[in-house]
């Protein structure tokens, strides 16, 4: 790929505003098999690869990763050294940046938090900014007018605007997405029937609103370089469900692609969606998709798998200590439910246990940074490497990673398995966006 990241993902977007069935997808999760996953997916399709953080993933304060803006950048580049992927190809972006972390807060405090997010951002190199200032702070009424979402989206704006000018090397001027998705970041809906798709008239609302909020503070400049517009695709999950998308619903979307500025939609919760119904949001101008629970689940069915491997295996083993990932996992998410008891703590004690593991909202996700967790994911790791893995029990955990361990198209490591595990998510995406097709 001869490109740098930006100049592909602009020339990506350029080319589904003409009608092209091209998109990408942004990985938004932190956990580094993810990363490491889906930086070897970018390798094999010699394609570029966006990479967002949320605000209260990483944030000034360290978010609930413990990682700033410019250590994030840090641990990013650190894989991408170790995986081999050229740094040019990176495009590194923050989702939702606003005053979700600190909503409880009086709205000037919390705004004043996300503004000094803004600017840790761009200084940190950041180049893709979602400005979300969509939701109630303390003291606000509970449902915001589009007014003051684009007013504080615009303050938020301009602080980047002036950080990025403070840096002493010349770094690209960065890409904004507006919009947020319906009711709320996250994109977990508890209804039967599912989100209703966005309506032409709310984007027109919203493009009215955030131009004249941009231009009274000067962000003339900014303004044009605004790419998406978040928009509610009607494709959505919830802990058990999944709501397909159906082009029907986005029929007047699909129509009304504004042209000032000249951006695409930007597809929240596209989870869990078949690669018919991604392959479909691309022709209709849904050019980017986020994707994040849909990895880490994929990597807690992994680790899942080798932990049954391994009992299956070494469990009659007495000079081995198994490793307990399972129910140490169980124990940290119920010695602190914050990340998951919002979502179904009124389910019964039975249901939850099985929500709390396998739900597709995968609040687990929280708790794989856990030193006790991490400790027996270690521990798994190291069992499952004192000897090669017997194929018989490869076959009968991984049975798809069998075949192609069968003909030397992978390692039987238990890092491999997991890794191959996760990228058949990403190859979904891959397929669905053409990725091979537009890398240049």
């Amino acid at each position: 790929m001869s490109k740098s990241g930006r100049a592909w993902l602009r020339g990506i977007l350029d080319a589904n505003r003409n009608g092209q069935p091209v998109g990408l997808y942004s990985v938004c999760s932190a956990h580094p098999s993810v990363l490491r996953a889906a930086m070897q997916q970018a390798l094999d399709d010699d394609s570029g690869l966006l990479i967002e953080s949320t605000s209260n993933q990483v944030n000034q304060f360290g978010g609930y990763t413990g990682l700033t803006p410019a250590q994030f950048v840090a641990f990013l580049r650190s894989i991408a050294q170790e995986v081999g992927l050229s740094l040019e190809r990176l495009v590194i972006g923050s989702d939702h940046l606003g005053p979700y972390p600190w909503r409880a807060e009086a709205g000037e405090i919390a705004v004043e938090k996300a503004c000094a997010l803004a600017r840790a951002c761009a200084l940190a190199g950041y180049q893709k900014i979602h400005l979300d200032a969509s939701m109630p702070c303390g003291g606000d009424r509970p449902t915001l007018d589009d007014e003051t979402v684009a007013q504080r989206a615009a303050q938020i704006c301009a602080v980047a605007e002036r950080a990025r000018a403070e840096r002493p090397d010349e770094l690209p001027a960065p890409l904004y997405v507006i919009g947020t998705e319906v009711p709320v970041p996250g994109g977990e809906q508890s209804g039967a029937r599912g989100p209703q798709a966005t309506t032409v008239e709310h984007i027109r609302r919203t493009l009215d609103s955030f131009q004249t909020a941009f231009f009274a503070q000067g962000l003339h400049d900014p303004w044009e370089r605004v790419i998406g517009l978040v928009v509610q695709s009607g494709a959505d999950f919830s802990d058990a469900k999944v709501f397909d998308y159906d082009p029907e619903k986005t029929s007047q979307l699909r129509k009304y692609l504004p042209e000032s500025p000249a951006l695409v939609y930007e597809a929240h919760s596209t989870d869990y969606q078949t690669p018919n119904a991604l392959g479909k949001m691309v022709q209709d101008h849904f050019a980017i998709f986020k994707v994040g629970p849909w990895l880490t689940f994929a990597y807690r069915e992994a680790v899942f798998a080798l932990s049954a491997m391994e009992r299956d295996w070494l469990g009659n083993n007495k000079k081995t200590r198994l490793s307990a990932v399972i129910k140490t996992l169980n124990a940290a998410m119920l010695r602190n439910p914050v990340h998951w008891q919002g979502y179904f703590g009124d389910q019964d004690e039975a249901m939850q246990s099985v929500s709390r593991q396998f739900s597709y909202s995968d609040r687990c996700r929280y708790y794989w940074p856990d030193p006790a967790v991490q400790r027996e994911v270690d521990l798994l790791l190291r069992n499952l490497s004192s000897e090669e893995i017997p194929l018989t029990l490869i076959s009968q955990h991984f049975p798809e990673q069998y075949d192609r361990i069968r003909t030397g198209e992978l390692a039987g490591t238990p890092e491999s398995l997991i890794a191959h595990h996760i990228r058949k998510v990403l190859t979904i995406y891959s397929s669905s966006c053409r990725m091979r097709n537009t890398s240049g």
